[in-house]
């Protein structure tokens, strides 16, 4: 970027300037690759960082060069790049190589950060509770792990005497050591946050109540459609992963209650050591009853098919790929009558709806309804009235149940939920209709 005589950011030939001149940490953007290059997600994440962008830089080329990101001439362009826009730093959108994040460093003279230390730096600035806390440290201590270089400097010379005398145990060795035994005991630590979430699950399947969660990309909205469906507070910010602990809440569908779980949003080329560390996060979306892929209907539709590409990735690498889905196309006010078409002819079985105005809301809660109900398992059911308690348990889990009272008891029929009819099956009138094989 040049600057005009008045000091004030002039246009450059390197692509977007500077959009916060403020910032302390002006980031110039570079990428490789075969195809074409879109910084938008890139600039968005440095947006979230507090990071402005000085400008972009791009190299077409079939791969990455495997010891400076960038080739050597483009390399030399990139030194100049750096100085006329005025960057101190230097962001790029693919995860680097140790080896190429030091010789970029050596051969430009200033930080050099890729997409992953960036996206591990925002989820530390938004993990609110003590399990997210964790989450990120361990993402971050392994992300580290093959670039560590003196962070316990403290630890630089090691004691003397008897015993300690010779070569000894270099720094780099003394950082690997030490970053180890701390994962180790972070991951014995998820453990058993793990084990008390999982006791809060069997709780909620004890009730049997439907479970729900919310998964999509990131700042598709859904947090404001959680609070529009369960009347929860949940914060809500127009930032990339506001939202990183889950967040529980209940709701009504025609009388029946539900469970819904909005989950952390995902994004392309999510960090493997992300998608590990938060794995306990995403088991709400494994262990869910049906999966609401909520996306954005505003944005062109080869973001739109990225965004939805890239969630499916990170649902199949947790083993959530088999789960029911249903594809919500959220933002809808904010695109036209035409768009809505289109959408319509390329999603026909998505819900298009608008968590921030309400629209769409009850054609989403039917969608939701539909899809439970066709995993109901019709059964023909004589309770002895003695069994109160079980009576009282398919008033609440049946769905459409009919019952007509007997001398011998309440003669029921009822669609009842496949995981609780195991339950009932002693009661059965017809053998066919349990699983269970007749007495002999």
């Amino acid at each position: 970027m040049e600057r005009s005589r008045n000091g004030r950011a002039a246009e450059s030939r390197y692509g977007e300037g500077i959009r916060n001149p403020r910032a302390r940490q002006r980031a110039l953007c570079i990428a490789a690759g075969p195809e074409d290059i879109d910084f938008s997600e890139l600039r968005e994440l440095l947006r979230t960082a507090g990071v402005a962008v000085a400008g972009e830089l791009s190299q077409h080329r079939a791969r990455p060069d495997p010891d400076r990101y960038l080739g050597k001439g483009k390399l030399a362009e990139l030194k100049r790049a750096v100085e006329e826009n005025d960057a101190n730093l230097v962001a790029c959108d693919d995860e680097l190589l140790p080896r190429q994040e030091r010789n970029l460093e050596q051969e430009i003279g200033v930080p050099v950060i890729d997409r992953t230390a960036i996206i591990l730096d925002i989820f530390a600035d938004h993990a609110a509770s003590a399990e997210g806390k964790l989450q990120v440290e361990l993402a971050q201590l392994e992300y580290n792990l093959a670039r560590m270089r003196g962070l316990w400097t403290h630890l630089e010379r090691l004691g003397g005497g008897i015993g300690t005398r010779g070569p000894g145990e270099t720094q780099i060795e003394t950082d690997r050591r030490l970053a180890r035994d701390r994962i180790a005991t972070l991951k014995r630590r998820l453990e058993r946050t793990k084990a008390g979430r999982s006791t809060m699950r069997r709780e909620r399947e004890r009730a049997q109540l439907p479970t729900v969660a919310l998964a999509g990309y990131t700042n598709t909205g859904k947090s404001t459609l959680l609070n529009a469906l369960t009347g929860a507070e949940a914060g809500v910010r127009d930032r990339l992963f506001h939202t990183l602990d889950p967040t529980t809440r209940s709701f009504e569908i025609s009388g029946r209650r539900y469970l819904l779980t909005d989950t952390v949003g995902f994004i392309r080329k999510l960090p493997h050591q992300l998608v590990d560390a938060f794995a306990a996060t995403l088991e709400e979306a494994l262990e869910a009853d049906l999966i609401v892929h909520v996306a954005d209907a505003s944005a062109p539709e080869d973001q739109l098919m990225g965004q939805l590409a890239a969630v499916e990735e990170v649902l199949a690498e947790i083993g959530a790929a088999e789960r029911p889905r249903l594809l919500a196309l959220n933002k809808i006010d904010l695109v036209d009558e035409d768009r809505r078409r289109e959408l319509s002819f390329r999603h026909p079985r998505a819900v298009q709806i608008s968590a921030a105005s309400g629209e769409g809301l009850e054609g989403l809660s039917e969608a939701v309804e539909a899809q439970f109900l066709a995993t109901l398992r019709p059964m023909e059911l004589l309770v002895p009235y003695e069994e109160g308690g079980r009576l009282s348990e398919l008033h609440e889990l049946a769905g459409e149940m009919e019952r007509e009272d007997t001398p011998e008891g309440a003669h029921i029929r009822a669609r009842v939920p496949a995981g609780v009819a195991a339950r009932f099956e002693r009661f059965s009138v017809n053998g066919a209709n349990g699983s269970a094989p007749d007495d002999e």
